[in-house]
Order: structure tokens, then sequence, then C-alpha cells
């Protein structure tokens, strides 16, 4: 199997970008099934939400998280899982 997957992976980088894109959308379609909303419906969806988040952090009711705080904890967890793998 893994000599297929190399050999498929060669050609799908021969292809043009607008061509892999393609191939990357048919195969997510095969592992997930045609979205049940159209793009403009999705995009309209997402509009809303942003607006909706935009909204709520102009009204003081999100709380912040500075992005180094952030990244610090991510980390954490990350050296975390990578020690806990390398203990199995």
């Amino acid at each position: 199997m893994a000599a297929i997957l190399k050999e498929i992976e060669s050609q799908a980088l021969q292809l043009s970008p607008p061509e892999r894109g393609e191939l990357i959308h048919r195969l997510i379609i095969s592992l997930e099934g045609e979205p049940e909303e159209s793009p403009e419906a999705i995009a309209k969806a997402w509009d809303e939400e942003i607006a909706r988040r935009v909204a709520d952090m102009e009204a003081g009711r999100t709380q912040w998280t500075a992005a180094d705080e952030v990244m610090t904890r991510l980390r954490t967890k990350i050296s975390a899982a990578k020690a806990g793998a390398g203990q199995s």
C-alpha cells in the first residue's frame, strides 16, 4: 500500500495547483460526503458567526487571552504529549 501511495503522491504533485485543489476537494468529499449547504450558504453562515463574535468582543462579553499566553499553553501541552508518547 505504501508504494501505491508514493506513486499517487508523485503523480498528484505533477498536477497544476488548480488541479491539485480539485483533487483535494474530491478526496475530502469522498471522506465526508457532499456538504448539506451550498457554498454561498456556508459563507453566509460564517459571515454571521464572525459578526456575532466581533459584536461579543466589542460588547465585552468575551474573555481575552494574550497570544503569548495561548502559545505558552500550547507548547506545554505539545511537550507533555511528546514526553508521554516517548514513554510507550
